[in-house]
């Protein structure tokens, strides 16, 4: 569904989804209505009244959710600037789940976002068409221009539900009592007798556009409605299969090793915003009046919070599953590691952290060397064909050689995984083997580097600018800390 969800990266391609569909609206809804009150010989004849009424009242209804669906802000987080000062922040934990108060709440300091230079709060996203992190972010709109977000869901729902029964109705209503009458129950009489060839084209461009656009947005109703229920976004269900993918490599338990021996439980986490079928809804919608939920005149949406880390927005209730809040999204091995070299001093470069890294791997610039030429002649006899490791995922160029293992659950201790959930094994799941002294990484099914779902989806592809996501998750509270004592002194 690449594309599909977000379109072209270009903004300036962006700007001309909305005209889009505004020309398809008004193709469909108001051509269709001249055609059929115009064209000769087309029976069975011209609407009634009743039809045009009920036709234009659902059109006005389909316009001001679209409107609203454009317009309508995604909401965005309000930090106030950082304070100058010269005191050297205490760690009370070393647990990144379980940080001291700082008055953010342990829930918003848990997690950074390098592009806006702040805390990002939970469900967050940076969304790299919008440029900020989008509260409760579920995927960037290409047709609205806009991210389906905590505050703009209800009236992208709506937007759906009312194009969907517009089109229902037009296809059922409108549209298939004349194409019948054309291709069967007419279809025997002299051509000079039905409608004109123009006429004709018009019918039938009508019915595959009506068709194809009614399937999609049906299609993506159901989606969405499934992640109303169970109030879970696009982004969400995409980290669970993530996890699962993740649980299913090694369920029989393990451990993640990164640089310094440092060693990372890898344990299940349950999907925590589950709270329940009625209240999944009301909260998505921002209130529990259900007669309001799909009024496209009335009814209006949740807002973040203006209180600085409580309330909408800050807050979300969990379903007690886990053994504490806040371990959503569960952590993912590709991105601590990628993140395990940038906990250093803010002030230090990115090149002297990787000097640092090298000179530890190495003990001199020869070894270095050897080892590169050793990685390039094996990479070259894998895409020759010649090496004998056939399932060995390829290396691409410009990603580092991951040296992480995991260990198997018989040489770790504290094995967790039921194996009695069989509904998590996957057994086409491929195999993706370690070899002694070097890492490996997972291929998606386009063959990039970095793992996608059964789709084919990226984050990128949802919306997320997967640079910020890299190093934000799990970042110690001390490191959120220095950033912001750091950015604080730069702009002074």
């Amino acid at each position: 569904m690449a594309g599909l969800l977000t379109g072209p990266a270009s903004d300036n391609f962006q700007s001309l989804f909305i005209p889009a569909v505004c020309l398809l609206i008004a193709f469909l809804g108001y051509s269709s209505q001249w055609l059929f009150n115009t064209a000769e010989y087309l029976e069975p004849g011209p609407l009634t009244q009743r039809e045009t009424s009920i036709f234009n009242i659902l059109l006005v209804c389909l316009w001001l959710t679209y409107y609203k669906a454009c317009t309508v802000p995604p909401g965005r987080y309000n930090f106030p600037p950082p304070k100058k000062s010269d005191e050297k922040p205490s760690l009370d934990t070393n647990d990144p789940h379980d940080p001291p108060s700082t008055g953010l709440g342990p829930k918003v300091t848990t997690r950074w976002c390098k592009k806006c230079s702040a805390p990002k709060p939970l469900r967050a996203h940076h969304c790299r068409h919008c440029k900020t992190c989008i509260p409760k972010m579920d995927h960037h709109c290409p047709w609205t221009n806009n991210c389906v977000s905590l505050q703009t869901f209800p009236y992208f729902l709506r937007f759906l539900v009312y194009t969907n029964i517009t089109l229902g109705y037009f296809i059922s209503w409108l549209l298939y009592p004349r194409l019948r009458c054309i291709f069967w129950d007419n279809s025997k009489l002299p051509s000079y007798l039905g409608p004109s060839v123009p006429a004709m084209v018009h019918l039938v461009l009508l019915a595959i556009f009506g068709c194809l656009v009614e399937i999609a947005l049906f299609i993506l109703l159901v989606t969405t409605v499934n992640g109303w229920v169970l109030n879970t976004t696009m982004i969400e269900s995409w980290e669970q299969e993530r996890h699962e993918a993740v649980m299913v490599r090694h369920k029989k338990g393990g451990w993640w090793s990164g640089d310094g021996e440092k060693k990372i439980k890898i344990e299940s986490v349950e999907f925590p915003y589950d709270i329940g079928f009625f209240d999944n809804m009301a909260q998505a919608m921002g209130t529990k009046n259900i007669l309001t939920w799909l009024d496209p005149f009335l009814g209006g949406g949740p807002r973040v919070s203006e209180e600085l880390g409580k309330g909408t927005g800050w807050e979300w209730e969990e379903n007690g599953f886990n053994d504490r809040e806040g371990m959503w999204p569960p952590p993912d091995p590709d991105k601590l590691r990628r993140a395990a070299g940038s906990y250093g001093n803010p002030g230090v470069s990115t090149a002297q952290q990787e000097t640092e890294h090298i000179d530890k791997r190495w003990a001199n610039p020869a070894e270095e060397v050897a080892a590169f030429r050793a990685r390039q002649e094996m990479d070259l006899r894998r895409r020759t064909g010649t090496s004998g490791v056939i399932a060995e995922l390829e290396e691409d160029e410009g990603i580092e050689d991951l040296d992480y293992d995991y260990l198997d659950g018989d040489s770790a201790s504290g094995g967790y995984y039921d194996e009695e959930e069989e509904e998590l094994v996957r057994p086409d799941e491929p195999k993706v083997p370690v070899i002694p002294g070097q890492g490996y990484y997972e291929r998606g099914v386009d063959g990039e580097p970095g793992w996608t779902n059964a789709e084919g989806d990226r984050l990128r592809d949802f919306g997320v600018d997967e640079d910020a996501e890299d190093e934000d998750e799990d970042v110690p509270l001390g490191e959120l800390l220095r950033r912001r004592k750091a950015y604080a002194g730069q702009d002074g």
